[in-house]
């Protein structure tokens, strides 16, 4: 069996360019000295780009980050966290607390603790990077990822951009957030490149390159035949092998992960184009008959495909 050392560029430039990137409640954070900004828990993990100040940031179960201009931190989904601003001494006295829940942040463009004249200046908010429905770039990540980016760097002016898109709203203004969105976490994966225990820590699914491999070849072609002998041939393992160590990694079976990119396929075709019936849709995403198509549907969206069409195009 062939043994790769770590992922390939083919396969990595495959992945990245079929990664579907959302933004959810991005705003910017302003901290007071004296001030704590909390944030509860959250089922999508979160991005925070600090544009000037200095402070800390705990997220459960972690030790402190101590924060400077231009440094990255994505933290897990499902972890508290918090922001403190430190004084000219670097001292961080705690005074007051403001706690938001997910989803605030929709609703203003600012998160302020006391916001008149701001100690710490940060990017902040949800996001989604997945595959399929429900498979995460960062599901397996269980602490912070930290990276000091520069001024020459510019995502800043990314990330600003983000906010702006979304405060306007403009038409094309969700491929904008998606594309500069997607930038900055391109920016981040090459940085994780130095070692294969950097990018493995902080994305799990890429750290079995022969996995990553039969991965990308799903997500690129998920129409195509593929079978559990075929992926695993392709990944250069056994039948068993493969199929523990692809459920290990990305955390659902071969055939499940499959389903989830087809019907992903297959959701987009129903949201854009009213001309393709059921059974062109069905053949179109590898199913040769109607009746398994519309299982394999209703197995992952709960709903048929035709109220899926309505709610799509309320």
């Amino acid at each position: 069996m062939m043994q790769l050392s770590r992922i390939s560029a083919t396969d990595l430039d495959s992945l990245l360019t079929q990664l579907d990137v959302k933004v959810f409640d991005l705003a910017e954070c302003h901290v007071n000295r004296g001030w704590r900004l909390t944030f509860s828990p959250s089922r999508m993990p979160v991005m925070l780009y600090n544009l000037g100040g200095t402070g800390e940031l705990v997220v459960s179960g972690n030790a402190p980050i101590r924060f400077s201009s231009h440094m990255l931190i994505i933290a897990p989904a499902e972890c508290p966290f918090h922001i403190t601003a430190s004084d000219p001494a670097g001292h961080m006295p705690m005074r007051k607390v403001m706690d938001l829940q997910p989803g605030e942040a929709g609703e203003r463009e600012h998160y302020a603790a006391e916001s008149d004249t701001p100690e710490v200046m940060l990017v902040c908010g949800y996001f989604q990077a997945i595959y399929g429905i429900t498979i995460g770039l960062f599901s397996g990540l269980t602490s912070p990822i930290v990276e000091q980016f520069g001024v020459e760097d510019r995502l800043d002016q990314k990330l600003k951009s983000v906010l702006g898109e979304l405060a306007r709203q403009q038409v094309g203004a969700s491929a904008m957030t998606t594309t500069l969105l997607k930038q900055v976490l391109v920016m981040l994966l090459r940085r994780s490149l130095t070692s294969t225990r950097v990018l493995s820590e902080r994305f799990s699914m890429l750290s079995d390159p022969q996995i990553a491999r039969a991965f990308s070849e799903m997500v690129n072609r998920p129409c195509a035949p593929h079978s559990i002998r075929s992926l695993a041939q392709l990944a250069g393992l056994g039948r068993s092998s493969f199929m523990m160590r692809f459920a290990e990694l990305i955390g659902e079976s071969p055939i499940a992960v499959l389903r989830q990119l087809r019907m992903r396929q297959a959701a987009t075709m129903l949201a854009s184009n009213d001309q393709l019936s059921i059974d062109q849709i069905a053949s179109n995403v590898g199913y040769s008959g109607r009746s398994s198509f519309l299982r394999a549907f209703r197995k992952v969206y709960n709903m048929d495909p035709s109220e899926y069409t309505e709610i799509e195009r309320l």
